[in-house]
Formats: C-alpha cells, sequence, structure tokens
C-alpha cells in the first residue's frame, strides 16, 4: 500500500528549526572568501573603495539575503516550479536578441533601469534546477535509454545556442559541462560520454568555421602569444610577468606594479587572481585555492548526504558550476585555457555573477535543511 507523502513528511520546520539548520560554517567560508575580494577591490583602485569594493559589499549583502530566503524555501517548490524558472531564464535570453544592451563587442545584459541583469548568469542555475527535475522523474533504467535523453540534452542545447548568439563561448562551455556533470551524477554510462567526446573532435574543424574572428584569435593566442605581444597576446603575457614577480610571498598588499602602473588589464574582473598572486605571492594564491577547496568539499558532502535525487544533483549541479568559475578563470590567467572572460567567483567585480553565485549556494543550503525531506518521482503530493 502507498504511503502519503505528507505522511512521511509532518508540515515542515518552523522557520526557526530551519534557521537553527542553517549550515553557518559554509556562510562563515563564503563571507572569508569574498572579503579577499573586497580588500583586492580596495588594491584595484589604489587603495580606496570607490569604484568597486564598496559596491561589491552592498552586492554581497544583497546576495547572502537571497541565499538565506532561497534556502528557507521548501525544496519541493524549487522541484514544483523548476521549469518555469528555466523557461523565464530562456524567454530573457530571447529578450537579449532584441533589447540587449551592447558592451565590449557583446550583448548579454538586459537594462532593467536601477541595474543590468545578465541571463546568462541566471541560466546556470536555472539550468542545474531543470536538469535536477527530469532526472529526479527518471528512474535509472530510463536513464540509460538514448532516446529518454533527448529532452536533457535540448534542455541543454537551447540556451547554449542562445549564449553562444551574444557571443559568450566561455558561459556556453560552462553550461555544457554542467551539463555533462549532471548528467553523470544522475546514471548516464560512459561509453555515452566517450561517444560524444569522439564526436566532438571530429567535428572541430567544422566549429572552427562557425567560430567569429575574435574568437579565433583568442584560440590562436593562447597557443602561441607571443605572436603578437603587444595586440591579442597582450593580456596573457602581462599576467605571467605579475604572476612570475609576485613570487613566494608578493610584493606586498598595495604594491604590485604590475597592476598599479597599468600594465595588467582588467585587474578588477578577469584578472584579479593575477593582482592577488603579485601583491601575496604563491602563498596568497594557495591560500584561496584552500578556501575554494574547501567550498568545494562542503558542496559535495550536501549533496551526497541528501536523500532525494533532486536535491542531489541540484547540490552536484551548484558544487559543479563553482568549481568551472574557479577552474576556468585560474586557468586562463595562468595562460593554461584560451580568455574566455569568466569571473573569479566572489572576488571579481560584478553583481549579476556574484547574486547568481549567492543564489545557487542558497539552493544548496536548502538541501541540506531538506535534506530528510523525501519527494515523490513524479513531484509534490505524489505517493512514496
Amino acid at each position: 500500500m502507498a504511503v502519503r507523502e505528507d505522511a512521511l513528511n509532518p508540515p515542515s520546520f518552523t522557520l526557526r528549526q530551519k534557521l537553527w539548520q542553517m549550515h553557518w560554517l559554509l556562510i562563515l567560508l563564503l563571507a572569508a572568501t569574498a572579503s579577499v575580494g573586497f580588500a583586492m577591490l580596495y588594491s584595484a583602485a589604489g587603495g580606496n573603495f570607490e569604484p568597486w569594493a564598496s559596491r561589491q559589499m552592498m552586492r554581497f549583502g544583497v546576495g547572502m539575503a537571497v541565499l538565506i530566503t532561497v534556502a528557507l524555501i521548501d525544496i519541493r517548490l524549487w522541484l514544483k516550479y523548476a521549469y518555469v524558472f528555466y523557461l523565464g531564464t530562456v524567454a530573457l535570453l530571447v529578450a537579449v536578441e532584441f533589447m540587449g544592451e551592447v558592451g565590449k563587442g557583446a550583448q548579454r545584459w538586459l537594462d532593467l533601469g536601477y541595474f543590468g541583469l545578465q541571463p546568462s548568469e541566471l541560466m546556470k542555475i536555472a539550468l542545474v534546477l531543470a536538469l535536477a527535475r527530469y532526472f529526479h522523474g527518471t528512474s535509472i533504467e530510463d536513464v540509460r535509454r538514448i532516446p529518454h535523453l533527448f529532452v536533457p540534452v535540448l534542455l541543454i542545447a537551447l540556451p547554449a545556442a542562445l549564449v553562444l548568439r551574444q557571443p559568450d563561448l566561455g558561459t556556453a562551455l560552462m553550461l555544457v559541462i554542467t551539463g555533462a556533470v549532471i548528467f553523470f551524477a544522475a546514471g548516464v554510462r560512459i561509453w555515452k560520454f566517450v561517444l560524444v567526446g569522439i564526436v566532438t573532435v571530429a567535428a572541430a574543424p567544422i566549429a572552427w568555421g562557425f567560430l567569429r574572428d575574435y574568437q579565433k584569435q583568442r584560440v590562436l593566442t593562447f597557443l602561441n602569444p607571443e605572436n603578437d605581444p603587444l595586440g591579442s597576446g597582450y593580456h596573457i603575457i602581462q599576467s605571467k610577468i605579475a604572476f612570475g614577480s609576485g613570487g613566494l610571498f608578493g610584493k606586498g598588499f598595495l604594491q604590485g606594479t604590475q597592476s598599479h602602473l597599468n600594465f595588467l588589464p582588467e585587474m578588477q574582473t578577469d584578472f584579479i587572481f593575477t593582482m592577488l598572486a603579485e601583491e601575496f605571492g604563491l602563498a596568497g594564491g594557495l591560500a584561496l585555492l584552500g578556501l575554494y577547496v574547501v567550498i568545494l568539499i562542503y558542496g559535495l558532502a550536501i549533496s551526497v548526504r541528501c536523500r532525494t535525487q533532486f536535491g542531489r544533483l541540484v547540490g552536484i549541479g551548484v558544487t559543479a558550476t563553482f568549481f568551472l568559475y574557479v577552474f576556468i578563470n585560474m586557468a586562463m590567467v595562468m595562460g593554461l585555457v584560451p580568455v574566455v572572460g569568466v569571473p573569479l567567483p566572489l572576488i571579481s567585480y560584478g553583481g549579476t555573477a556574484m547574486l547568481t553565485l549567492l543564489f545557487g549556494f542558497g539552493l544548496l543550503m536548502g538541501t541540506w535543511i531538506h535534506r530528510d525531506v523525501m519527494v515523490g518521482r513524479r513531484g509534490i503530493g505524489d505517493d512514496v
């Protein structure tokens, strides 16, 4: 005899109980990481809180309020409205095509009056919710059948194509890789990933023809930055110089020459890790990396602890997104991957990326608070 879900889940925790169950140590780690960002933005402005550090602090405060609010919402509601959230974000991406603001050669922002919104950042979380919702309602036997993967592949391909049109290759790649991680966590067989990898490599020459000129130049610069040291290779060469000059313990706070003499481009956004390495050296870079590693470990631990497939996949998806931010930015500024404009999470200056990340961590925190709440395969109110 089927047992009602409500019988297994007495009416929810009180607000006080939920606040008590918040993972406050993880919140402390996020605040500590963001504080490093405040300090580096203060340094980037030559020892001034304006224009970057003060705004970033306010955004972090708003983001923490978003995190706590999202965490307190019953995880079953996020399951119920996952597709609605996804379709709404797709609609915002379509709106960018017609009324998006153009900046730095790309059309990625919507002007909402008081602030600009970058829907492609929001899609990183919307896609996680949608894929988690789909695989939550699918048995492991169905996951292993190729026809049942057409819908989630479409869920990834649609926003990735819209983001590529902006153009934003870095975000499109993050969407695809995050989707692949969720596929793997949901039980998709390894041989299917190998097959897709082979097809991707075979199609690379064709894909090259669809890249824009500046994207091709980034790849060529990655392969040989010294070929154009004063042009396309300038950013990465200056970044490597700053890294090397930092040494073991750095030149000291506010003492970086590459950054403060304006040799280092975009030091408040894409190349902020380079500035940190110059001022605090290898020790400072490893300390920040240590904070990131601990956050990632907590993210995976919370995901595994959740009893529902939806909660597990949401947690893994958010953690994977955070990892990709860290890996791509650090590898980019060290010349290990082409420059694609991915910010360093909680450190780089930027409003939408900060709020999106903290929204995602709110979902992760929600999976922790509701880790023992059981959810039927088809959603709220289903028999389990």
